[in-house]
């Protein structure tokens, strides 16, 4: 018979090293070809507001490009199948927002699941909602919007980033707190929404600070409140919602990187790494405040409980209007 051999002691230690330190030599290596950001809204919204800048640097910091692929459609949905379908290789990531929070209750029916086909990485930026309308609308305050809005019954419109996003609760949100009934107008992102507002087809969108910010500054378009429980330093000319006469009525924006599950453990820390990296850097900053937003870059086990924390509380306003998509 034949004797058999058992390993000594010195290499089962070596394996064991080899097993451990292999994934990390894996992130070591990555990235080895560029890397895909998927954003599920069109471009100009707040989502890609945020992407654009934060993939350059990356670009720079990581010596391969990092590139931005919009796909729009299903209030961020279709964007997020696709990447929780992609292949788990370190090269396709998610740029997701609060959206994709409320989408767990709000539809019916998703081709992913949030929580165990996506891994969360890291916070990106963290802003207030805007309320901001047309500059044909005569108000000038919250107040003096809701009353043209209750005398004009029928005849007011607010638009969204799509069916089933955060913009689309906010506003129906809106509705029954006021008494209001505005009709709801959805498009496929926070640009082409941005787009029909300042073309007079819509008179009103909830609108994240800092895909707004421009337009506001430039005077195309009015703000009226925003939904945070403080001013923004960036902005301090606009009311908060409480101050405006709307307490307890305050809503965040807020975008994150998610990977495909089965992506490495090592690749996905070594992004957020990176990540925290960017943020540290001036004009990044820079171009974060003058938007009015927070930075990320927190740690990932930080970021998931956050967006558990958004699920529950998105639930139960879902819950609260019946907002139900197909």
């Amino acid at each position: 018979m034949r004797a058999i051999s058992h390993p000594n002691r010195r290499q089962v230690v070596a394996g064991l090293a080899a097993c451990v330190a292999a994934p990390w030599a894996r992130a070591q290596a990555w990235p080895a070809k560029p890397i895909r950001l998927i954003v599920p809204f069109a471009p100009g919204g707040g989502t890609d507001t945020f992407a654009r800048p934060l993939a350059a640097k990356l670009s720079t910091q990581l010596g391969q490009q990092v590139l931005i692929d919009n796909r729009a459609g299903a209030g961020g949905t279709v964007g997020a199948d696709a990447a929780a379908k992609a292949a788990a290789d370190g090269y396709t990531f998610l740029v997701g927002a609060v959206h994709h929070t409320v989408a767990v209750t709000a539809y019916r029916r998703l081709g992913y699941d949030l929580q165990k086909d996506l891994t969360p990485i890291t916070g990106i930026a963290y802003v207030p909602d805007v309320l901001v309308v047309n500059n044909e609308v005569p108000a000038r305050t919250l107040q003096e919007f809701i009353a043209w809005c209750k005398a004009n019954p029928g005849k007011v419109n607010f638009g969204s980033s799509g069916n089933g996003t955060t913009r689309h609760l906010i506003g129906e949100v809106f509705n029954a707190r006021t008494g209001m009934a505005m009709a709801h107008i959805p498009y496929k992102g926070s640009g082409p929404a941005m787009t029909a507002l300042l073309g007079g087809e819509i008179q009103l969108i909830f609108e994240g600070l800092g895909s707004a910010a421009s337009h506001i500054r430039a005077g195309k378009v009015r703000a009226l409140a925003v939904t945070s429980p403080r001013r923004p330093e960036a902005f301090a000319d606009i009311p908060t919602t409480a101050e405006a006469g709307l307490p307890g009525f305050e809503s965040l924006s807020w975008y994150g990187l998610w990977a495909p599950a089965a992506v490495p453990a090592a690749i996905n820390a070594r992004l957020r790494s990176e990540v925290a990296r960017a943020f540290e850097a001036p004009e990044m900053k820079s171009i974060w405040h003058q938007q009015g937003a927070e930075t990320g870059g927190e740690a990932s086990e930080q970021f998931a409980r956050f967006v558990s924390a958004e699920i529950d509380k998105w639930g139960k306003a879902v819950r609260a209007v019946q907002l139900v998509m197909d």
